[in-house]
Formats: structure tokens, sequence, C-alpha cells
């Protein structure tokens, strides 16, 4: 007869054998091989349900970053869910100096990281469409009469509280931030229009507007702040999660004795208008200044600001030259290499008695324009006759002295500083005349190359007017291209060529440049920015609100995946403890049985008991 031994690290009472002979009706060898699969299978869907949890809670994090932003950019289409109490929502007005804009900016609750930012998106409509209004004319129009701003932003205002839910506005921030139109504005009449502001709109709306909301910003921080949208668009503020990613140094402002971090390298942003340009990009690393006196005027070129919600924290510490050039847009540049050609053809004529451009058969020839075309400039009421020679190479020797450089070290456009590029580790994107100049006629915006550039622009100059016009009849440019752009292409390709080049100083060799209209499909605006950096302390709020069930879920997230073998051992343990104690039952059982049938056999014989005996 078979006998099966069980020893266990147990009390000695818990010492047994089991023998098939004898057993139970319940506990035979077929229950018995029910319960011990039984057990296994409880022990194995406990390591599987362990491995789920595992896998759902940390796969997440490893997930490919880029098609987490694209679907960030799907999502980021949908129209906003303005019954969930949990978004919240801002308010930023674009104060121009043609006129006004209000965007409408919302986000959801905070996660709870002081290391994360908020999640601040534009808000759509049920149509899917972002919530924006313009109005004209600029807001300095009513520098003389101030008393009437109120009536003329009120309606951006009553579009904003349409659509922000009525629970929400006493939460929600306003921001109305003015530029260029209120900036050349006496400081009299910019305090007079921005009062009339602070004391009006408390009294008709609702939303969160203190004094600090309402205020003429610096061409400075109209720069920092389209900066802080397109980096934070481009996801260049969020944590390194892939070794592929590219990465920078960083020297965190204020604390240079430390040792540099590394973090995710941010992109650097040109803008030409047609009146301005401007530079803007990080400074990873601590400066040093030929002299005191360029020491001085890069502290008004360079930002310092921290991003994040707790100012102990440097994690988001950034520091960002900025810089901008009155006169250096497309079109001031355009006029300003006019004016010259008036003044220095004037002068000849009037030294050497000739008489070119004052007629339509002895014109000036401009190498800025394109073959053939001809033109004309109107100053003091008289007229200079051009005819354009398409010569781009002509052209760019023609407007290097309008760059302004000098010989001192660590300048760029007008002598103005200009800290150093790590050309080798530096990421840049053109806006507006870059992406024209490339795009609209060119037909090569996206990834910009010097030398395929140079070449298709010299290509466009030299060709006829006539034929140019003739693939402009036939579409073949960019549907918002227009006879202007035409006109003004070769002109314009070789300022754009020579600013970036010469006056910037990049290399002709540089391969990271993007010119773009928008970045992920979106028209990416400063006031993205300013409302990033303005509302950046409201996660605070969130964390203090929530620290108790932060910390909670912080337990309930790290306990169960780090003590999951423990609690499934304890339930192996309980297991096996019922089915030994059913055992040990089944053996005192038996016991018993024996015993009885022992005294049973001993009386049928008329012996005595063993305990009769005793």
């Amino acid at each position: 007869m078979g006998r099966i031994g069980i020893s266990c690290l147990f009390p000695a009472s818990w010492h047994f054998s089991i023998s098939p002979v004898g057993c139970p009706r319940i506990l035979n060898t077929n229950l018995r091989q029910i319960i011990v699969i039984s057990v296994l299978a409880a022990a194995a869907s406990l390591l599987y349900f362990s491995v789920v949890i595992i896998r759902n809670k940390y796969g997440r994090l490893s997930r490919d970053k880029k098609f987490q932003r694209y679907l960030a950019r799907v999502t980021d289409i949908e129209a906003t869910d303005t019954n969930n109490p949990n978004v919240n929502y801002g308010v930023v007005v674009d104060c121009g100096s043609s006129g006004s804009r209000i965007f409408v900016y919302c986000w959801p609750r905070h996660n709870g990281n002081p290391h994360d930012l908020l999640d601040i998106r534009q808000m759509r409509d049920k149509n899917r469409k972002p919530v924006v209004m313009k109005i004209k004319p600029g807001i300095s129009e009513f520098a003389t009469s101030p008393e009437k701003v109120s009536d003329y932003i009120s309606p951006l205002l009553n579009f904003a509280a349409e659509h922000v839910p009525r629970a929400k506005h006493k939460e929600t921030p306003l921001y109305i931030l003015c530029t260029a139109g209120m900036r050349i504005l006496p400081e009299s009449q910019q305090k007079a229009i921005l009062e009339d502001l602070l004391t009006d709109i408390p009294v008709h709306f609702d939303f969160l507007f203190s004094d600090s909301h309402a205020e003429v910003i610096s061409g400075k921080q109209e720069g920092v702040y389209a900066w802080i949208g397109i980096n934070f668009v481009l996801g260049r503020f969020e944590h390194i999660e892939d070794d592929e990613e590219a990465v920078v140094e960083v020297n965190i402002p204020g604390s240079e004795s430390r040792e540099a971090i590394l973090r995710k390298r941010t992109a650097g942003i040109l803008d030409m208008g047609g009146v301005s340009t401007q530079i803007a990009y990080e400074v990873p690393k601590t400066v040093s200044f030929a002299s005191s006196q360029q020491e001085e005027v890069a502290k008004n070129l360079l930002a310092e600001f921290n991003l994040g919600c707790d100012v102990h924290q440097t994690e988001h510490v950034y520091r960002v030259y900025v810089a901008t050039f009155l006169g250096f847009g497309g079109n001031a540049a355009r006029q300003r290499y006019e004016d010259r050609i008036f003044a220095n053809t004037v002068q000849k004529n009037r030294l050497l008695g000739k008489q070119t451009g004052l007629a339509p058969d002895t014109p000036y020839l401009d190498p800025c324009l394109p073959l053939d075309i001809k033109d004309e400039i109107q100053q003091n009421g008289q007229t200079m006759y051009l005819r354009g020679t398409g010569d781009f190479d002509l052209c760019r020797e023609t407007i290097q002295p309008f760059m302004n450089k000098t010989n001192e070290t660590q300048t760029s456009l007008n002598g103005v500083y200009q800290p150093p590029i790590h050309f080798q580790n530096s990421e840049f994107y053109g806006f507006s005349e870059f992406y024209y100049c490339t795009e609209d006629v060119l037909r090569m915006g996206g990834d910009y190359n010097a030398a395929t550039f140079t070449k298709a622009a010299k290509d466009y100059c030299a060709t006829k007017w006539s034929i140019l016009r003739e693939r402009f009849d036939r579409g073949l440019y960019a549907s918002h291209a227009d006879l202007h752009r035409l006109k003004y292409q070769c002109f314009k390709s070789a300022w754009m060529f020579e600013v970036f080049h010469r006056g910037f100083s990049f290399p002709v060799n540089y391969k990271n440049l993007k010119t773009a209209l928008q970045v992920y499909d979106k028209e990416v605006q400063w006031t993205l920015g300013a409302i990033l950096y303005r509302t950046r302390f409201l996660p605070l709020r969130d964390i203090q609100q929530e620290t108790f069930r932060a910390s909670h879920a912080h337990w309930r997230g790290f306990s169960f995946v780090y003590n999951h073998y423990l609690f499934s051992g304890c339930f192996l343990v309980v297991l096996l403890s019922i089915l030994l104690y059913l055992l040990r039952l089944r053996r005192i059982h038996r016991r018993t049985l024996r015993g009885a049938s022992t005294t049973t056999l001993w009386l049928e014989e008329g012996l005595p008991s063993q305990k009769m005996a005793a």
C-alpha cells in the first residue's frame, strides 16, 4: 500500500502522511487531484493578473513618443467637451496694430506632478473650429478717446463668454496684452486705455481679471512668448524619454556653480514680417562678454524665466536670447533699398549729367527684379523708372551694406550683440517671410538647403517676366501667391539669404533650419506661450487641493505593483493551510475510526482494552 509523506516548516502537529486507503469519500484520489489542480490554476491566474497589471501600468511609458504626439494632435482637433467639469479655460486678447484677436484656450486638470506643465491647447467649438475672433481697427486708434475702448473690446469678450461654460467664468483668467500699436503711444495714453479696461470689464464680465492682466508688453516679451509657444507644441519641455532624442547640456541660470544637466534641445525661431525681423533661441551655456558695454546691452536681450509651478525647481528654468530688428522685414527692407537707389541715382545724375531712370527708355537697371520687368519708384512727386536684370548674386552684393554689420565679435544685424550658437547641435524654425520666400514661388518650403535655394533663386531671377506671368496664369505657384509676390520674390530671396547667413552668421552648410507656416498643422500664436507662462503657478492649486488623493493614488500605484507578489504568496499560503487542515481532519477521523475498530475487536475476543489493562 502506497503512502505519501508531507513535511513542512509548520508545528509538529502539522506533520502528517496520506494514505489512499481509508480516506473518506470526500477526499478520494480524484478529488485531491482536483484540489491540487485548482491551487495551481489559482497561482497561475494570480501570476497572469500581476503581469497584466505591470504591463498596463508601465507599458504605456515605453510606447513610441512620436505616435503619442500624433494621437495628441488628432485629439487636439476634436470639439472641446464643455460638459467636463475637469476642463479649465483661459482667454487671451492680442491687441495688435491693425486689429485685436481673442483666443480661448483650455486644459484638463493638472496631473499633480510638479515637474509637468499644463497641457494647454486651443479650444474648439462644436464644429471643431478654433475659438478665435478678430475685430478692426487696432486698439491704438482710441488713443484720443480711451473711454470707448471697453465698448470696442466687448464683442470679443461676449464671444468668449458664449463659449466658456458659465460655471467656469469666475475661475477663467482673462489677459489683455497689447503689442506694437500701443508701444508707440505716449505712456499717458497707454495708461488711460488700460485704466478704462480695468474699470469697466469687471462690471460686465465675471472673468478672473486683475490689474496685472492688462498691459502693454515689450517686443522682448512677445518674442519669449512666441518661443515658448513653438517649443511647447513641439514637445521640447517634456522629459527625455528616448535615447535618440536630441539633448543639450544646460547651465541653469543662477546655478552656474552646479553641474550642467541634460534636457531636450529646444528650437530657435526666426520670424521675418513685413516691417521687422526677430530671432529667439535658448542660450544653454553661461555666456561671456567682450566688454562691459556689451554685457549691459546683453541684459536687455537675454530673458531668464521659470516655466515650472515651483520656483524652487530648476527643471524648467530657461535663458533665452530675443532680438527684434525694425526695418529688417521684407517690405521695409525693399523700401529702404528703393530709397537708397533713388537718392544715389539722383546724386549721380546731378554730378555726371546723366538721365538714368528719369524716362522709360533710360531705366535704372535693378539686379533685384526679375529679368525685363518694369517698375517705378515714386518719391517727392518724382518718378524713377526701373527695369529688372535678374542678377541674384549682384543683388546679394548690393544689399549686403544694409546688414550694418560691425567688426565687433558676437554681433549680428546693426551690430547688435548675439550670443554664440552651437550650430552642430541646434535647430531653428523660420516663419512668415522665411516660409513665403521658400514655398510660395520656389515650392521648397520645409528643410532648408542653402545650395538648392540659391540655385532656385538664381533661376527665378534670371527668368523673363513674361514667362513668370504665364506660369502664374497657369496656377503653377501657391494659391495665395499674387503678382506682388512674383515681382519682389527675387529681392526677398536675396534679402532672406543675406539676413540668415550674413546677418545672423549661420554657415551656408547649416542643415537644421525648417521653414514653416504651421507646426503640426496648426498656426502657433505667441498668445499660447503667454497663457502657458502666466498660468504656470495654477498647477500648485490643483496639487494642494488633491495632495491627499494624490498621495493615496501614489500608494495604490506603487504598493500593489511592488507587493503583489506578497499578496499572491499570502493567498497561496491560505489555500495550502485550508488543504492541510482538511487533511489533518481526515487523519484525526481515521485514527478515531481505527481506535473504535480495535476496541470492538478486543471486546469480541474477550480481551481487555489497553485502557482497561492500564
